[in-house]
């Protein structure tokens, strides 16, 4: 008979390790299952300037690890498996992974979210090969080359200041004509020789043969199109998409209550069905940071410990 965890969480994110280290800190038999590695989106981030504490040149992975050591500290239990199937009507919850098949009292929904694409012709297959949605990853590939960074946010330009440490050049695709991100973060942008502004512009085709050679740009006011094409000497030039975030909920469709594509849930984290909870990304909520994650996580493996006393320990 396979075991009973008291709570599986799916997701290694900030909102799972938070939710991991508070399980297994209050004694629950908890197992955290992730697909991939450990850090959800924050594992690509160079810099974490806005996560309390994280003063001394915090990054992603860095900051990613030391959640990930705590967790393991307190007995979380972490498994590498995809999650293809979940019942979790019943009282006992069945996950089914590629693996094995797992069975827990509560789960807690922590997959998080995944980059949204520009959706032009050209995108997919130039995937990798010029095109690119995480700075950190891939910005050495661009060493001394051009680049564009599509997008107004805090992610984009935060990530368009860090590719100038090895791009020459960074230009700014906006769709509007001013910039959504943080104004302490615009004006590092706008201090930044390095970096340029393409306003009131979306991308509609990126083309090249196996690798980047131009991008079309349309003026989203006049309705010009422009053929941007790739210095000679370089013969391609780098594209990083920053355009907002999926939710990576597909699993979950027709099961939980969702907006959007994200699982809607109270302030305590709980879904429409009993014993389960969302945490992070993945939920619907008003600000998708580090900090909220982990704030999430916290309330939600609460919340499962307290379910879990009223519903199997009467």
């Amino acid at each position: 008979m396979p075991q009973i965890y008291d709570v599986i969480i799916i997701g290694e994110g900030p909102a799972g390790l938070s939710a991991g280290l508070y399980a297994a800190r209050s004694r629950l038999k908890t197992l955290i299952l992730e697909k991939e590695k450990a850090g959800g989106q924050i594992v690509s981030t160079d810099e974490v300037a806005n996560y309390p504490g994280s003063i001394e040149n915090a990054t992603g992975p860095s900051l990613v690890k030391r959640m990930l050591d705590q967790a393991k500290e307190f007995g979380a239990e972490i498994k590498l498996d995809t999650v293809k199937e979940v019942e979790l009507d019943g009282k006992i919850k069945i996950i089914r992974g590629e693996k094995e098949e797992y069975q827990a009292k509560t789960v807690i929904v922590a997959t998080g979210a995944k980059p949204r694409k520009i959706g032009c012709p050209g995108e997919i297959e130039l995937t990798g090969r010029g095109v690119s949605y995480c700075a950190t990853c891939d910005a050495a590939f661009f060493e001394d080359l051009e680049v564009f960074v599509v997008g107004g946010g805090d992610s984009a330009v935060e990530e368009a200041l860090y590719l100038t440490k090895f791009a020459r050049k960074v230009t700014i695709i906006h769709r509007r004509d001013e910039l959504r991100a943080a104004k302490s973060i615009q004006e590092k942008a706008f201090e930044n020789e390095k970096v340029h502004f393409m306003w009131d512009s979306v991308v509609t085709e990126i083309k090249g043969d196996g690798i980047v050679e131009s991008m079309v740009v349309k003026n989203v006011k006049t309705g010009e199109e422009t053929e941007i094409f790739a210095d000679e000497e370089d013969g391609t030039f780098g594209i990083f998409v920053f355009v907002g975030l999926v939710p990576t909920t597909e699993l979950f469709e027709g099961k939980l209550e969702m907006e959007n594509g994200y699982i809607i849930t109270d302030e305590d984290m709980k879904t429409n069905i009993p014993g389960v909870f969302a945490a992070g990304d993945c939920r619907k909520k008003s600000l998708r940071q580090v900090v909220t994650a982990a704030a999430d996580g916290a309330i939600a493996a609460v919340q499962a410990e307290k379910y879990i006393n009223e519903e199997f320990n009467d």
